[in-house]
């Protein structure tokens, strides 16, 4: 768990970077962000010492000159999309961001609702926006949208749009998730702009993939993995080889853009600034890379990780056999196996050794815990008990939880909530050693140990229930499993 990106270099020189591209266009930059603003655990897990609320701490030293602007499609509300890994709705997430911008001195501005059509589900978010006092602006579909350069850059086309009234030089523009029409936004206010005179410019800010560290870098190679649904793909950026002879990694989809998206600046202001896709990006998070084993290292635990969530994934029917193969390709390219990561190894050798499930956890320190099924405990419940008895400095065979306060659980489970399984889950397990923390001093002092758990990596031979998966995520954990279902489910 060795330190390998400088935080505290990365805040002090990513926002003088975006105070640089600001003055570079006059009066206003609008900045696309891309990725997570909160919690963005992907880069805290590739990059160690990268803090999962950095790019939000970038913009809280920008906060007096910033306003932020959230994006939202119509589409995403009609159809009740819902963000993967908090498990809340667009809608709700939009209303869920306002709350978290402002509690931290965040201004947001405006809420723009994108590929507006008139749906019922966006005509009733609108509404319920408006009650609430924030301004909602609307955003319509143009036909033959990105090609149609000629109808674009016309009063049919992004003139048709609401002008979105804003107050400061730097509007950042977020969203819930891909797909939501945050650049499309950004070109319509270019537009409008320009008709008023005023002065403006547009940027990009995404994390990944880091465009000054080579293209096969595992740090790359883990963005890939992690879009292995959006099949993004790592490229050269031609464009700037092409303009400065330099080499630089960007990705399909911005490369792919480009051409329309300089046609449509030339549509606008008669030229275009950028030579380049990386020229529009104002990422410096490569320039804070001081150990790269550390951030390699790092990498290929993550392209192992979202190798076993992919898999478990096809398992559950919410995903393709495509996104497996092509991470299986990555995994190849940064020759490593699922063996390379330890507690993989270690939970399966458990499980071989003694015929039933098993899990294993890896500690800051490197040991290794392991656990298996028991007839209280499921090996999740019982692997939680064994690293709090090993941090606690606790005998493993001192019973934290008597037998006879787990059997009356056990029986509620059963008899009266109409369970199948009997054994306590990671759950019910802490419950119960919160209850035994009361009277038995070893039970707190394991007890006090959780929090050491964060950051850990655990492995199981089995997938887990949706319980377990929360409580290990809430601990901090770095959670995978074998494609095994405990129980068949048919509906």
């Amino acid at each position: 768990m060795r330190i390998g990106f400088d935080n505290d270099k990365y805040l002090k020189i990513q926002s003088e970077h975006i105070k640089e591209r600001i003055g570079q266009f006059g009066d206003k930059l609008y900045l696309e962000f891309g990725g997570k603003l909160f919690d963005d655990y992907h880069a805290s897990r590739v990059l160690p010492g990268f803090l999962p609320d950095s790019k939000l701490k970038m913009l809280m030293q920008l906060s007096n000159m910033a306003e932020i602007v959230i994006v939202i499609s119509a589409a995403d509300i009609e159809k009740n999309k819902v963000r993967g890994d908090l498990g809340i709705t667009y809608d709700v997430d939009v209303l869920r961001l306002i709350a978290e911008f402002e509690e931290r001195g965040l201004f947001v501005g405006s809420i723009v609702i994108t590929h507006y059509a008139g749906q019922s589900g966006a005509k009733q978010f609108k509404e319920k926006l408006e009650k609430k006092g924030i301004r909602v602006y609307l955003h319509y579909i143009i036909e033959g949208y990105p090609a149609n350069i000629p109808l674009i850059v016309s009063e049919d086309g992004f003139g048709k749009n609401d002008y979105i009234e804003t107050q400061r030089p730097l509007v950042v523009i977020t969203a819930p998730g891909p797909g939501s029409g945050k650049m499309a936004t950004c070109l319509s206010q270019l537009y409008h702009d320009n008709v008023r005179g005023i002065k403006a410019g547009y940027a990009k800010f995404e994390t990944f993939p880091i465009w000054n560290i080579p293209l096969k870098h595992p740090v790359n190679l883990a963005y890939e993995a992690a879009t292995a649904d959006l099949n993004d793909v790592n490229m050269i950026d031609p464009f700037h080889l092409e303009a400065y002879g330099e080499t630089t990694v960007n990705y399909n989809r911005d490369i792919e853009i480009f051409p329309v998206l300089s046609a449509i600046f030339e549509g606008i202001y008669g030229e275009c600034r950028y030579k380049s896709p990386t020229d529009m990006g104002v990422n410096m998070a490569g320039n804070c890379i001081i150990d790269d084993d550390a951030c390699c290292q790092a990498s290929k635990m993550e392209i192992i990780r979202r190798y076993y969530q992919t898999v478990n994934k096809v398992v559950k029917e919410e995903a393709s056999e495509n996104e497996v193969y092509k991470i299986e390709l990555l995994m190849k390219q940064a020759k490593i196996t699922t063996d390379d990561r330890k507690v993989t190894l270690a939970a399966k050798r458990r499980a071989q050794d003694h015929g039933m499930a098993a899990a294993a956890i890896e500690l800051e320190d490197g040991t290794i815990i392991t656990s298996k099924t028991s007839d209280f405990l499921g090996a999740s419940a019982a692997l939680l008990m064994n690293a709090l008895k090993y941090l606690a400095g606790v005998d493993h065979e001192v019973k934290l939880i008597k037998p006879e306060a787990i059997v009356p659980i056990q029986d509620l489970k059963v008899r009266f909530l109409g369970g199948r399984n009997p054994r306590l889950h990671t759950d019910e397990v802490l419950i119960a050693l919160t209850l035994a923390s009361c009277t038995d001093e070893n039970a707190k002092k394991a007890l006090e140990q959780l929090p050491k758990l964060k950051g850990c990596q655990v492995h199981t031979t089995v997938m887990l229930s949706e319980v377990d998966i929360k409580i290990f995520k809430k601990l901090g954990v770095d959670l995978t499993s074998e494609p095994v279902q405990t129980v068949k489910k048919w509906y």
